[in-house]
């Protein structure tokens, strides 16, 4: 470098402090425990969960690979997991790059296993190597038993490092050694592979619980798509009947910052097996069960099978002889097996998976399933003239009304978008599954015999709903035409706010006492209010004109400005958040329920945008006598448990009330500094987010608690009813 090019070169600044040494490096599984989110998604129940579901998708790959017969899932009493399969069991001997036995690999390093095209395995769920050493690095404790080649190994871990315990349990004394322990002999012809874990308290939340219903529901899909594998799973936990209520839903809308979540759907069976805590499947007819299973109406059809296969060439990186990696192109084969059945009814129940891994939000598989049903029943009906010349084609919502399909292919090193696997994105299976499904249902169609009698009941299905679709479009153009004619104007009793940017905020206000201190405590700039009168309609029971006749609900639908039902366009409204704003009390709940189901019944898309939320005002005051310098004058608490606490902390300090605190029995109690600093200003309010993360959980929680079906709804109430504490109630 000349001295010219070094006078102007930047110099190092050690102004702002930050230099290369402040840069840090995390080895092996450093970065799992100080990462953890980013390889289990959270350290809450849900991680725990994903946890064990990483050990049981490597038993279920041995399975895949048909080295696999039966699994166990055990939650022992003492907090652990364990999980057992009769496969071939971890690898005991050296690998020759790293001198580990295979079970110190694969439980310590990351992007190790047998899933990485080496032929162990054709197709599996696992494919980046990091399950079994991410749960390792979580674990206070693991330990890893391996019957093979005639002998019963053994190997325990402390948060990732391999070594060996003085006793049982993650809290006896801990020895760091590598190596692999062999216990004793065992026939040649037994092998399997078992794992136990202790989740560490240090990286999980307390109160972070395995849920035995969701472990059933997986355990039960799983046994669907690998027919003849039995899955028996068992609950050891002596609290388990309090976890099995909790568990069961005390209710959908749950107060806090998780806002809806789903209980999860149950059959009387589930129920059963809940109650045993202990549940075992098997099924030899594999995804045909499953279609039968989830199919909810009177069938039009029988379980219709679709399978086949198809090769496609993939370029991938292959390392050679010398280590390096090699694009090379390699043949593969994608295996389609598809069930479906059209019932009576006009909901649609899809489910897909890839080598059992389920893809929710679908993929290139689900994508050409679709593209062939259209494809093919718009040819039979044009061949058999329920379609004629000028007609217009029936679309795929007119095809899945009705249609219950389970959608599995199993390939070799399928291609996902994303780490959580969600979809798909294998180019070649779209083409693929088309032209299996495209030929298989033409079969059905061209049938004799009772084929030719159902093949003709779907037929007159689709044609049916495709007429009602465009009825119902020119009815609601009508209609559309009708609204702007006849007046756009808001209702009068809208506060409406100045600004429509992405501040933009509409306060639903239960009551006209609370609306006039609401009015003083918003920012005009961007808040509005909308108030409405005691409880709504139950919309639920209601048809929809009962619905659009009310004028609180039309109101609401109104002043959104968006539409409902399926007419409804999120980018429409006209405001960025929907806050409910009622009293802290029974009735105030009874309102907001009230207002989520219009929402999720007629304005769902606001819910799954997370755009709803419920103010949380406060349910006590404190007035503190002679505050000292920098103190508040006034504590809020917003339940009977946080005011206790904060009472004997002022008792602690010596610190004076106002006897007695002040109970808010609803927001007109309040005045408008006190409502702005608990309940509307964005800088001091809490907001509780309504999620909707179960849809059809979340429908049959709706139906529960607001249907017209009453005998459910009173057992549920019969049932909860232990759990209510009488001196809580506010008479």
């Amino acid at each position: 470098m000349t001295a010219l090019s070094a006078e102007r070169a930047p110099k190092p600044s050690l102004a702002d402090g930050y230099t290369a040494r402040h840069l840090t490096v995390l080895e092996g599984l450093e970065a799992v425990r100080k990462r953890p989110g980013m390889y289990i998604g959270s350290t809450d129940s849900r991680g725990l969960l994903h946890c064990l579901w990483e050990i049981f998708d490597n038993a279920v790959d041995e399975a895949l690979g048909g080295h696999c017969t039966s699994i166990e899932v055990i939650l022992h009493d003492d907090h652990s997991a364990e999980v057992r399969d009769n496969g071939r069991g971890i690898p005991v001997d050296i690998e020759p790059k790293t001198g580990l036995h295979g079970v110190e690999l694969v439980m310590t390093r990351l992007h190790a296993g047998g899933k990485f095209g080496g032929g162990s395995y054709t197709a599996s769920g696992g494919l980046h190597g990091v399950g079994a050493s991410v749960v390792n690095a979580l674990a206070s404790r693991l330990d890893v038993q391996v019957d093979r080649e005639g002998a019963e190994w053994a190997a325990s871990f402390r948060r990732g490092v391999p070594g060996e315990f003085s006793g049982p349990g993650p809290d006896a004394s801990f020895r760091p050694a590598s190596g692999l322990r062999k216990v004793r002999r065992v026939a040649k012809t037994v092998t399997g592979t078992r794992i136990r874990f202790w989740p560490d308290q240090q990286v999980f939340i307390r109160g972070a619980l395995w849920s035995f219903e969701a472990l059933a529901q997986r355990a039960r899909q799983t046994a669907y798509l690998v027919p003849g594998l039995t899955i028996r799973v068992v609950d050891e936990r002596a609290d388990a009947d309090r976890i099995a209520a909790q568990e069961d839903g005390i209710g959908l809308l749950l107060h806090d910052a998780e806002g809806l979540a789903g209980t999860g759907g149950q059959d009387r069976a589930g129920r059963a097996e809940q109650a045993s805590r202990e549940a075992e499947f098997r099924f030899a007819g594999g995804i045909s069960e499953f279609c039968a299973h989830l199919s909810p109406g009177e069938p039009v059809t029988d379980v219709l099978r679709l399978t086949g296969s198809g090769r496609f060439t993939e370029t991938v990186p292959v390392l050679d002889d010398k280590g390096h990696l090699v694009p090379t192109d390699v043949e593969r084969e994608l295996a389609v097996d598809v069930a479906l059945r059209w019932d009576s009814g006009y909901g649609t129940v899809t489910r897909s998976f890839v080598n059992v891994i389920a893809t929710p939000k679908g993929g290139t598989h689900v994508t050409g399933f679709e593209r062939a049903l259209v494809r093919t029943l718009n040819e039979q009906l044009r061949a058999v003239r329920l379609l004629k010349n000028g007609d217009e084609a029936v679309t795929k919502e007119d095809i899945l009304e009705g249609l219950t399909a389970v959608i599995a292919v199993r390939l070799p090193e399928p291609q996902f978008e994303g780490q959580t696997k969600e979809v798909l994105g294998t180019p070649a299976a779209s083409r693929i599954v088309g032209q299996v499904v495209a030929g298989e249902l033409r079969a059905f169609f061209e049938a004799r015999g009772r084929g030719k009698q159902q093949a003709r009941a779907v037929l007159d299905k689709v044609a049916a709903a495709a007429r009602t679709r465009i009825a119902a479009r020119e009815h609601r153009e009508n209609q559309r035409r009708k609204s702007v004619l006849a007046t756009s104007a808001l209702p009068a009793k809208l506060v409406d706010c100045r600004s429509a940017d992405d501040r933009s905020e509409l306060f639903i206000v239960e009551g006209d006492s609370a609306l006039g201190t609401a009015k003083l405590a918003r920012d005009s700039e961007f808040q509005a209010l909308l108030p409405i009168r005691g409880k709504i309609l139950n919309v639920q029971k209601a048809s929809l004109s009962d619905m659009l006749k009310n004028a609180e609900c039309a109101a609401i639908i109104q002043v959104i400005g968006a539409g409902s039902g399926a007419v409804f366009d999120l980018d429409s409204a006209r405001y960025q958040r929907i806050i409910f704003m009622a009293d802290a009390d029974v009735d105030g709940a009874h309102i907001r329920t009230l207002l989520l189901t219009l929402f999720h019944r007629y304005m769902r898309p606001m819910v799954e945008a997370g755009r709803v939320f419920s103010a949380v005002p406060p349910l006590h005051r404190i007035e503190l006598i002679s505050p000292r310098k920098g103190q508040q004058k006034y504590i809020y608490t917003y339940s009977d448990a946080e005011l206790h606490r904060a009472l004997l902390q002022l008792e602690r300090r010596g610190q004076r009330w106002k006897e007695p605190p002040q109970r808010y029995k609803g927001l007109g109690e309040m005045d408008a500094a006190q409502l702005a600093e608990t309940t509307m200003d964005p800088r001091h309010r809490t907001l509780r987010r309504i999620r909707m993360e179960d849809a059809a959980a979340a429908a049959g929680m709706f139906d529960l608690l607001m249907g017209s079906e009453v005998a459910p709804r009173r057992d549920f109430i019969i049932a909860g009813a232990a759990e209510l504490d009488p001196s809580r109630i506010d008479a």
